[in-house]
Parts: C-alpha cells; structure tokens; sequence
C-alpha cells in the first residue's frame, strides 16, 4: 500500500451493504428516487467494495444516511473545571456593602430579635427571641374574660380582639376553646413570637 491511509478506502462487509440498502428503501418510500435509478443503486450497493463506493451514493439525498458514513462532529473545547475553592465561572466578589453570611439585626423576619438580646429566652425550633407575653396569662385572661377578647388584646391580636368582643366570644365557645388553646398549645403573639411559659 503506497501513500497515506483514507478513512474512505476502508473495505465494507455485508452488515454495512445491508445498512446502505435499508437507507436507500427510506429513500425510495419518500419519492426521491425512482424505480429504474433505486434499482441502479441498490445492485452498486450490492457490488461496493469500500466506505467511499457507499457514500458516492449517497451525496446527493439528505438524511438518512447508514450511521458508518456520518462523521462525528469534531470534539468541542470546554474549559476545565476551577479550582477546588474558587467561585464558578460568573461569579466574582461580592459587591460592597454585601453581607457575608451574618444574621439580620431586627425586622419582620427576625421577631426583632438581635443577637445578644433575647430578655425571655430563646425558642429553640425557630431560635427567634420569644414573646414578652405569657402563654398562661393569655389562657386565664380568655377564658375568664374571652367575651370581651381580653386575652387576644394582651397577645396583641386586636382584630381578633375587637371580633370576640362584638360576638360575645362567640357565644362564650369561641372564647372557651381559644382560651383553652392557648393554655395548652400557647400561641404567638402580634408580632409572631412564640409566648413564652
């Protein structure tokens, strides 16, 4: 053998004769051959000898194709991955006056709790500063006086407040059992602190 090696002269076997044939079928049940030129390829077909032989019939007709003529689309390039430690790709610095991972100091979202300052305490599900308020003064306070919404005016709860009032506690039931939650349960107060034991 004299010259370089072409990927196109290397001989074929009946597998990939049956594979040129089965794609030149397609071809045919699509309409874009006829029956004289179908039959003309198929007996080249029968008779190739080489990958180069096969794709001559084939440079004319869009997909399909038998899968040994499709070259592979050359590996693309992707940049290796950063260093353990570093930032992905995107990601730089962040902007000043951003926070580095602290917790917030006061708000809606916190209970107005700041760090170092929790006079009752700590609830240890939320780790939110817990209520001012007794959960065991709001339940007495309801229970005895729910007919005028006491206990959800001492928790803070005014609408539910003002609610009780006009109804009488509901008719003394409505006042019974929250009374009797919050003696059991406890409850939060208006700001969303948990009352305290």
């Amino acid at each position: 053998m004299s010259g370089p090696f072409e990927p196109n002269s290397v001989r074929i076997g009946n597998q990939q004769r049956e594979e040129a044939i089965r794609a030149l079928n397609d071809h045919f049940a699509a309409g874009r051959i006829e029956i004289g030129e179908y039959e003309q390829r198929v007996a080249y077909a029968s008779a190739a000898q080489t990958v180069a032989e096969l794709g001559s019939l084939f440079a004319d007709l869009p997909q399909p194709h038998p899968t040994f003529l499709v070259v592979p689309p050359p590996p693309q390039y992707q940049a290796p991955p950063p260093p353990f430690g570093a930032p992905p790709p995107g990601y730089g610095p962040p902007p000043p006056g951003y926070g580095t991972g602290g917790y917030a100091t006061g708000g809606y979202a916190t209970g107005g709790f700041q760090p170092g300052f929790a006079p009752y305490g700590i609830d240890p599900l939320t780790g939110m500063a817990l209520s001012d308020k007794s959960k065991v003064v709001a339940g007495i306070l309801q229970l005895f006086l729910g007919g005028f919404g006491i206990g959800r005016f001492y928790t803070g709860h005014t609408g539910m407040a003002v609610a009780q009032l006009l109804t009488c506690g509901g008719c003394g039931i409505w006042a019974l059992v929250d009374g009797i939650i919050l003696l059991v349960n406890g409850g939060t107060d208006a700001q969303g602190r948990r009352l305290r034991d």
